[in-house]
């Protein structure tokens, strides 16, 4: 397992303060915010990017995130798969290996629908190829559609494509409805990105996003998760993503030294 912190952990601070934080404080990859990587790069070029990435020894573990592929229909549905096509071209750029994909905000979900979900996902999947790009279904245990676990591997496995796993958040798989025996089905073949934190002191029918803390400092049972992501020897990386606002006024290199620490005591390891 290889360690490395999402930018939604620093969301204010700006791509590059992001990049030469996180080497200070000792960590080598990141989960790009694309929105962040994007803004950065309307007054920046990709070389000038890239070098800054070389000079810091930095890489670029996955991307986050893109909606609006799987139910929308019409214009709307071009729209998302445009925007999408530039993402994945600015993926192949930074040879960003990993794109997280969200389901789309649904009120009701019906049989028509979840077909609708897998044939997106297959075509989803068929481009995300051509640019040698894996894309990590996240489910959201608040959403409507796509809640648990179960649900986004039944949605990876009917795609059929093998370029689409999963992405394991500890936050939704805790808040919502996903169960222990959903891990049984973790393989190195379908999960392809970890996101990691912890709550203390909140129901789960409560807590939000910005209630996310450090791992080892709230009430989550992780254990179970990292015992099977050891029994599948799960070789990918584990992301720490805080979206919580008072850890955002921290200076970056702050936020990763800390991040490095909590993820190195679950076992996660940089590269050698």
């Amino acid at each position: 397992m290889k360690p490395c912190i999402s930018q939604a952990t620093t969301l204010p601070s700006p791509f590059a303060d992001d990049v030469n934080g996180y080497a200070d404080g000792g960590c080598g990859a990141i989960e790009v915010w694309l929105t962040k990587l994007e803004t950065h790069l309307e007054s920046h070029t990709v070389a000038e990017t890239l070098d800054l990435l070389r000079q810091r020894g930095v890489s670029l573990a996955a991307a986050a995130y893109q909606g609006g592929l799987l139910l929308s229909q019409g214009e709307a549905r071009k729209a998302s798969f445009d925007h999408f096509k530039t993402r994945l071209e600015l993926c192949q750029q930074f040879g960003i290996r990993t794109l997280l994909l969200v389901a789309d905000f649904a009120q009701k979900i019906d049989s028509t629908s979840l077909g609708r979900a897998v044939v997106s996902l297959t075509e989803a999947g068929r481009w995300a190829a051509g640019f040698d790009v894996r894309l990590a279904l996240e489910f959201r245990g608040q959403d409507t559609f796509c809640t648990c676990l179960d649900t986004a591997l039944m949605l990876t496995e009917a795609c059929r494509e093998p370029n689409v796993g999963v992405c394991l958040d500890a936050f939704h798989y805790f808040k919502g409805p996903s169960k222990a025996e959903d891990l049984a089905k973790l393989t190195t073949a379908n999960l392809f990105h970890v996101q990691v934190c912890d709550v203390a002191g909140i129901p789960r029918e409560l807590m939000t996003d910005a209630d996310r803390i450090f791992p080892g400092e709230g009430e989550f049972p992780l254990g179970p998760i990292f015992q099977r992501l050891r029994e599948i020897d799960y070789a990918g990386y584990v992301s720490l993503e805080l979206l919580n606002p008072m850890i955002w006024s921290s200076k970056p290199s702050q936020i990763a030294e800390l991040g490095m620490t909590a993820l190195d005591c679950l076992g996660c390891r940089p590269p050698m």
